[in-house]
């Protein structure tokens, strides 16, 4: 007997409005106006909620004839809930290189060059991960262990050194030993960088989904990657073309834990490697010397297993990319198991081989660090070129006006990834060697009782005050042009409050606000000059330290006194400025875990900046919507199966770039019964302009398309939101704006104090908001028809949506 067939559900009437919050997070109480709200779903990190007496609103439809039920979803506690994500902060560099993963130019079936595209980018993300290590094994290994413990006069100032100190004579007194025990400490920073990486995976990525397919085996290198979204076919040849949806709309682009486990294995590799080079180094290259006690031969052994397990961890990096046309479930459980075991056996190798007993050697001047930070420094700019070459490349193929620096955002935004990891380490090094050289001055020889760290650091630190004196020239240029632009805008405004008498103050601050709203779309520009002016002047500091051998001040002895003083000024202020950078990190983390309010600001940029998923650097802040972008999209999905009844989601800022995602993930026939509302939202003039082959024009307008019916609200005040402007005959008439801010020009009786300059908030004050809701909901209307010929053509008329 067949089983009985269910009956279809019906439609109750009413309407569901889904809030989002944008950056910086919002309580339900907030969003729904009601401090007495219940959760509907979800857990103490991110649920929907409503309010107390809507509970039960779809059993009473005739209670919501004029207002939608609302639902807000508070998603804040995914990246600025508990003191512990503050630290996050520390992992900005390996942020903003995953970053550079997404800003790939629009590519239609170009398959060699985005994959190389890729496989360049996460070997970025290898070289940042080498350069952390190794920073911390210049501190621990070279700073510390070599220098200072083999130094009399330093290791008696540092009376915890005693037992390491060389002149005492003791068991740990053996250069070797000293660092076979050093090495401790970077091991220790690889491993709690795998147990974040690991945590957050456990948290973010590891949940399966309730309709997980078989792996995705006809997918070997990932469809993303080798064709690029949007791509119309699977392989150069345009005969062989098939419609492929748009990336966003892709079961598996949510969803990247096999990638971010390999990644995961590979870096960690990389990390306990770096740190067996240093000490292995050390003790290979003192055998390989006459009178050595230790046969060379072992080192070699040790130091051919070393290479060729580096040669894994970059082939693991390279072999693979993301795999979004299906939800790849499979783990690749001996790779992730073996490849960091095996290189942490190595580890325990070099240090039991260094650890063995030479009592005729003597540690001296510094370790070889200084060829290693060249080296990466070289590989760094050379992988960035690469990277710009291939994205010029696709930019060719299909230019796109609006793409940021004309398809170079994704280098750029990777040299400053470099960039900024340069910093962090060299004023690591260079605070720590200052400290532990007392009044002396690390590598001047003025006074300093040890070698400091390597030179490229300090050459790296003088670059610093001669990149701020070039971007003075740019940023005085965007002042003036914005104060000129503020006094142009002053007729303009005084004629749309007419006739209200004119108020010249009132008029120059509404000005001035709409003027430096307007600031947002040059920041690409100064992002590209930073990012060329650190590749240039990083070049020139690779090649002065190599040609010289001497830090900046010593180099230009004997040169003209201009330039002597200079290099010496540039020296001294580079020096402070990339430790006092380093120092405000550490405060603003350390503040953040302890201050609340604190916490939710540095929560706004992991808001932006964790928004795409872990793609080239797995010790990157964990991707919030790989939980929120299917949370929203399961909840629409079960209210629009359950009632067939109108739905809203409503997103304001950042929420509104989820709400579009959440939607790309809906199947088509939910998808068709969703109206969008968006305001203040970012999604053409951040996302579009930075990340074209995911929100460009057309995603964008085939998103438009796809739902019943869409509506953006912006402000020309607003230095976040502005318009979708899409490109389509007719207009979609999905821009509604630029809405009026302030409300009111001047005083009156009904408004006797001055209205506020709103802004990116508090849209839904606007009388514009209430209006674009309610005509989104006629749009929808009570009951959808069914798509059919019929109505098809009326429904793209009114809506400009199309069943595709």
């Amino acid at each position: 007997m067949a089983p009985a067939v269910p009956p279809p559900p019906q439609n109750t009437g009413a309407a569901l409005e889904l809030l989002v919050h944008g950056v910086g997070g919002a309580t339900p109480q907030e969003m729904l106006g009601d401090p007495r709200t219940v959760r509907v779903t979800g857990d103490a990190t991110a649920a929907v909620y409503r309010r107390t007496e809507d509970a039960d609103g779809e059993q009473h439809p005739e209670r919501y004839r004029d207002e939608p039920v609302a639902e807000a979803y508070c998603w804040s506690g995914l990246t600025s809930g508990n003191g512990s994500r503050a630290l996050w902060l520390l992992l900005l560099p390996f942020m903003v290189v995953n970053l550079a993963h997404w800003m790939r130019p629009t590519a239609t079936g170009r398959r060699r060059a985005v994959r190389l595209y890729g496989v360049v980018v996460r070997l970025v993300a290898l070289s940042l991960t080498v350069l952390f290590t190794a920073a911390a094994c210049e501190v621990a290994l070279d700073l510390v262990a070599w220098q200072c413990a083999g130094t009399s006069a330093c290791s008696e100032r540092r009376s915890w050194l005693g037992f390491l100190s060389s002149h005492q004579g003791g068991w740990w007194s053996q250069p070797g030993r000293r660092l076979a025990l050093a090495a401790v400490v970077p091991a220790a920073l690889v491993g709690l960088l795998w147990y974040l990486s690991n945590r957050t995976w456990s948290a973010y990525e590891s949940q399966s989904p309730l309709d997980a397919t078989d792996a995705d085996g006809s997918d070997p290198d990932g469809t993303e990657e080798v064709h690029g979204p949007g791509a119309q076919g699977i392989a150069d040849d345009p005969e062989s073309a098939r419609p492929v949806p748009p990336a966003l709309s892709r079961p598996g682009f949510w969803y990247g834990r096999r990638l971010v486990s390999r990644l995961r294995a590979a870096h960690t590799a990389a990390g306990f490697l770096t740190v067996a080079a240093f000490v292995m180094g050390a003790a290979a290259r003192h055998d390989r010397t006459v009178g050595s006690s230790v046969p060379p031969v072992f080192g070699l052994v040790i130091e051919a297993a070393l290479l060729l397990c580096a040669v894994v961890a970059v082939w693991v990096v390279c072999r693979r990319g993301r795999s979004e046309s299906v939800r790849d479930t499979r783990v690749d459980g001996a790779l992730i198991t073996y490849l960091p075991g095996s290189a942490l056996a190595l580890l325990g190798l070099a240090v039991v081989h260094a650890g063995w007993s030479r009592p005729e050697w003597v540690s001296s001047g510094s370790l070889s660090g200084e060829t290693t930070f060249r080296l990466l420094a070289l590989g760094q700019g050379l992988l960035v070129v690469i990277m710009a070459l291939v994205a010029r490349s696709l930019y060719r193929r299909a230019p796109e006006p609006r793409t940021t620096l004309y398809g170079l955002g994704g280098p750029s935004v990777a040299m400053l990834a470099c960039a900024l990891g340069g910093v962090m380490t060299g004023g690591v090094a260079q605070r720590v060697a200052d400290w532990l050289d007392g009044p002396g001055t690390p590598g001047t020889g003025r006074g300093s009782i040890i070698e400091g760290p390597p030179v490229l650091l300090s050459w790296q630190a003088s670059v610093i005050p001669v990149l701020l004196l070039l971007l003075l020239g740019p940023v005085v240029f965007l002042v003036v042009r914005t104060a000129r632009r503020a006094r142009r805008m002053g007729p303009a405004i005084e004629a749309e409050y007419a006739p209200e008498p004119p108020d010249r103050a009132r008029t120059r601050r509404i000005a001035r606000i709409r003027a430096t709203a307007g600031l947002t779309d040059s920041a690409p520009w100064i992002i590209g000059v930073v990012s060329a002016a650190t590749l240039l002047l990083g070049s020139a500091a690779v090649v002065g330290s190599w040609a010289s051998g001497e830090v900046p001040g010593l180099a230009t002895d004997g040169a003209a006194a201009p330039v002597e003083s200079f290099a010496e000024a540039a020296q001294s202020m580079g020096s402070w400025l990339i430790g006092f950078g380093f120092i405000l990190f550490v405060a603003s983390g350390r503040r953040a875990y302890r201050d609340a309010s604190a916490r939710r600001t540095i929560g706004i940029l992991w808001d932006v900046g964790t928004f795409w998923p872990r793609a080239s650097h797995p010790f990157a802040p964990p991707c919030y919507a790989e939980r929120a972008v299917p949370d929203l999209a399961s909840r629409m999905s079960a209210w629009t199966a359950t009632t067939q009844g109108r739905l809203i989601i409503s997103g304001h800022s950042q929420g509104s770039v989820l709400a579009a995602a959440a939607v790309w993930q809906l199947p088509d026939s939910a998808r068709r019964r969703v109206g969008l509302l968006t305001y203040g939202s970012p999604i053409e003039r951040l996302y579009g302009r930075w990340f074209p082959s995911y929100f460009g024009p057309v995603p964008l307008l085939g998103l438009n398309r796809s739902v019943h019916c869409w509506r953006n609200l912006w402000r020309a005040t607003d230095p976040i939101g502005g318009p979708v402007r899409l490109s389509a005959v007719p207009d979609p008439g999905v821009d509604r704006g630029p809405l009026k801010d302030p409300l009111a020009y001047g005083r009156t009786t009904a408004l006797p104090l001055p209205e506020p300059i709103l802004g990116h908030s508090d849209y839904q004050a606007d009388p514009v908001f209430a209006t674009a809701r309610g005509a989104l909901l006629e749009e929808l209307g009570p009951r959808l028809p069914r798509q059919g010929a019929d109505t098809l053509e009326k429904g793209q008329k009114s809506s400009g949506r199309s069943s595709g």
